[in-house]
C-alpha cells in the first residue's frame, strides 16, 4: 500500500440534493458540486460523488479534476461479471481516482471490474454504515462477521481497498486485509454540529479516533459541505487527522 499524504486521506462527500421546486435538478446539483470544487481548489483533497455522477454523467469527473481535486466515484456497483467488466471499461476512459463496488456482488464480478480499471483504486463496500446490529442479525450474522466475510471476498477478487464503518476497522487490522486501504464514512469532527443529523450513532467516530482505529482515509460530508467556509472546515478536520497520525 502506497504512503498517503494528509490531503490524500480526506474525502469530502458532495451529496447534494436539488430543491423541491427545482425545474432542472441535474443542473442545480451540478452547480452545487462545482461550487464546492471551486471553494476547495488546489487543496488536493478527494471529492466523493454518487447521485450527482449518475444524473450529470461521467464527464463530471473531469470537471472536478480541473480544480486540482481527486474524484471518488461512489457508484457502489453491483451486477453480473460481464456487466461490471463493461462498467470498468467505460469508467476507465474518465479515470476516477477511486471507485466503489458492493462486495455482495460476488468475487467474479469484482474481479471483472478491477481487471478493466488498472489506474483506479477500487474499493469494496462491506456493510453500509446505516445498517444497525439488529438489521444485520436478521440474516443470521453479526455486522463484524459480515464485514470480515466481505473483506475476504475483496482480497480474493484483487481489490485495492475496503469501505467499512469506523467501528468495524478493528476487524480489518490483521491478516490479509493489512495491504488494503481502509476507507471509512460515518465521521463527525469534534467541532461539527449538523442540524437533524441522521448518522447511525452506533457506528460514528471522530476523525482522530477513526485514524487511531486503523482508517487510512475518512469521509466527511455535511460538516464541510454545509459550512459557510468549506476550506476552513477542511483545515480543521485535517488538523484533527494530523494530530491522530502522530500517535499511530
Amino acid at each position: 500500500m502506497k504512503k498517503l499524504d494528509l490531503k490524500d486521506r480526506l474525502i469530502i462527500a458532495a451529496d447534494f440534493k436539488p430543491s423541491p421546486s427545482s425545474r432542472n435538478p441535474a443542473n442545480e446539483v451540478y452547480s452545487q458540486v462545482i461550487q464546492l470544487a471551486k471553494s476547495l481548489r488546489e487543496t488536493g483533497v478527494i471529492l466523493k460523488v454518487n447521485s450527482a455522477l449518475r444524473t450529470c454523467g461521467y464527464s463530471l469527473i473531469a470537471d472536478i479534476q480541473l480544480y486540482g481535486l481527486k474524484v471518488f466515484a461512489d457508484l457502489k456497483l453491483s451486477d453480473i461479471p460481464a456487466t461490471l467488466e463493461t462498467d470498468g471499461e467505460l469508467l476507465a476512459r474518465y479515470n476516477p481516482e477511486l471507485l466503489t463496488v458492493m462486495c455482495s456482488t460476488g468475487i467474479e464480478s469484482m474481479r471483472g471490474l478491477k481487471r478493466s480499471l488498472t489506474s483506479t483504486e477500487v474499493l469494496g463496500v462491506t456493510v453500509l454504515t446505516s445498517i444497525k446490529e439488529r438489521d444485520s442479525t436478521l440474516h443470521g450474522k453479526s455486522i463484524a462477521d459480515c464485514v470480515t466475510g466481505y473483506a475476504y471476498d475483496a482480497v480474493t477478487a484483487g481489490l485495492d481497498g475496503l469501505i467499512a464503518s469506523p467501528k468495524d476497522l478493528e476487524t480489518l487490522r490483521r491478516g490479509p486485509f493489512q495491504l488494503l486501504t481502509k476507507n471509512t464514512p460515518g465521521i463527525r469532527p469534534v467541532w461539527a454540529q449538523v442540524a437533524g443529523d441522521d448518522q447511525n450513532s452506533e457506528r460514528v467516530m471522530t476523525p482522530g479516533d477513526a485514524i487511531r482505529n486503523g482508517a487510512d482515509r475518512i469521509v466527511v460530508g455535511r460538516p464541510i459541505t454545509q459550512s459557510t467556509d468549506p476550506r476552513e472546515a477542511v483545515r480543521k478536520t485535517m488538523y484533527e487527522m494530523e494530530e491522530a497520525l502522530t500517535t499511530v
